[in-house]
């Protein structure tokens, strides 16, 4: 059975999201409580914890599994010490990959990294990962640890920033504009060595893999269902979208010259694809939401 340590903060809404769409729900005693259950064999606890220190715990066998972001990992020099699973896409606010970047006030006068001044002052939490920078920059500057609030610092506090970003809405809104992007973020499946090494522990956690990134694959997606008569069968199939080929079945009775055919779809511009299949030929047009798609 599997302990679980999952990121509170603002990925624990997501994250509760998810495993709830992938039949794992989790339960609380107590919307403040960090211990919680998942009423499943395989995953014996599950504790909320800050991300910053999930690569730690996991490295260090207190948890088989984690969850959290891979820029912790990666400052918490815990890349060669925890097996990376799996790539969960999703954060915040979207589905897509965080930057941690290097930002600057809009009036620095600082265009590019190579305008960056011996002495800078930098305030960021990735410390680990900011010197790294600057080191092969080959740019000495000082860098404090921040506590948060870390764009509210330049111009007074400090020169620079070293954030992590999801639009950059953040950064715009205090007047500051990213200069260089030092890697790309996602959150991630993380889990001890000697756990992935256990076969029971790797199978329970190859299902936990299964299940969450089943319920990622079906998001924005939708399964279309259609008749189609043989004779306009070509003309669907070249608008219809497909994950990977249609499925095409004949009906039966007195239908027997019409198909079902069934595509799961990209829910984005399924507005215009609908009478696209109507004026192709296609009748009897379904959408159905969809909760897993399991490659």
């Amino acid at each position: 059975m599997l302990k679980l340590v999952l990121p509170s903060g603002s990925l624990q809404q997501g994250t509760l999201d998810l495993f709830a769409a992938a039949e794992l729900g989790i339960s609380m005693p107590d919307s403040r409580s960090y211990d919680a259950t998942v009423d499943d064999y395989r995953i014996s606890s599950v504790r909320w914890m800050r991300p910053q220190e999930i690569p730690v715990y996991v490295s260090q066998g207190l948890f088989d599994v984690g969850i959290g972001g891979y820029d912790w990992v990666i400052e918490r020099g815990c890349e060669d010490t925890v097996e990376i699973v799996a790539k969960l896409n999703y954060s915040k606010r979207t589905n897509k990959p965080v930057r941690l970047v290097v930002a600057v006030a809009n009036d620095s006068g600082i265009d590019s990294p190579q305008d960056i001044k011996p002495g800078s002052r930098v305030t960021t939490e990735y410390v680990k990962i900011a010197q790294k920078y600057f080191e092969k920059l080959g740019v000495p500057v000082h860098i404090e640890f921040s506590y948060g609030t870390t764009e509210a610092k330049v111009p007074e506090i400090a020169d620079i920033v070293v954030e992590l970003t999801e639009s950059g809405s953040s950064l715009r809104a205090n007047d500051l504009k990213i200069v260089d992007t030092i890697m790309e973020s996602s959150t991630v499946l993380m889990a001890n060595k000697d756990s992935w090494k256990d076969p029971q522990k790797r199978r329970h956690i190859d299902d936990l893999v299964t299940l969450l990134l089943g319920v990622l694959h079906a998001r924005g997606k939708v399964l279309m269902k259609m008749n189609v008569a043989k004779a306009d069968l070509d003309a669907v199939l070249k608008v219809l979208p497909s994950m990977k080929t249609p499925t095409i079945s004949s009906l039966s009775g007195e239908r027997e010259e019409y198909c079902a055919v069934e595509s799961v779809v990209e829910k984005s511009g399924i507005n215009l694809l609908i009478p696209r299949l109507k004026a192709a030929g296609a009748s009897d047009i379904i959408e159905l939401p969809i909760t897993k798609v399991i490659p």
